[in-house]
């Protein structure tokens, strides 16, 4: 099973109905996007989409607390 990350979003200027500011969301691994500075974020939507990497921060998630995400 791959590793799951998680990212803090830090703006969500120009997508205020997918992304909220301060919110953690999943990435899904995307090499190509990566490649272009893009991540791609499972979104309010319930569904995957790429955004700017900018606009997120990695962050590490306890173990304990992984079971919540």
């Amino acid at each position: 099973m791959a590793r799951r990350r998680y990212l803090l979003c830090l703006d969500d200027k120009g997508y205020p109905a997918s992304l909220e500011t301060r919110k953690i969301y999943r990435a899904v691994a995307d090499v190509k996007a990566e490649r272009r500075g893009l991540v791609r974020i499972v979104d309010e939507s319930g569904e995957d989409y790429l955004y700017p990497r900018c606009r997120f921060l990695p962050i590490g998630v306890p173990r304990g607390a992984k079971k919540l995400f």
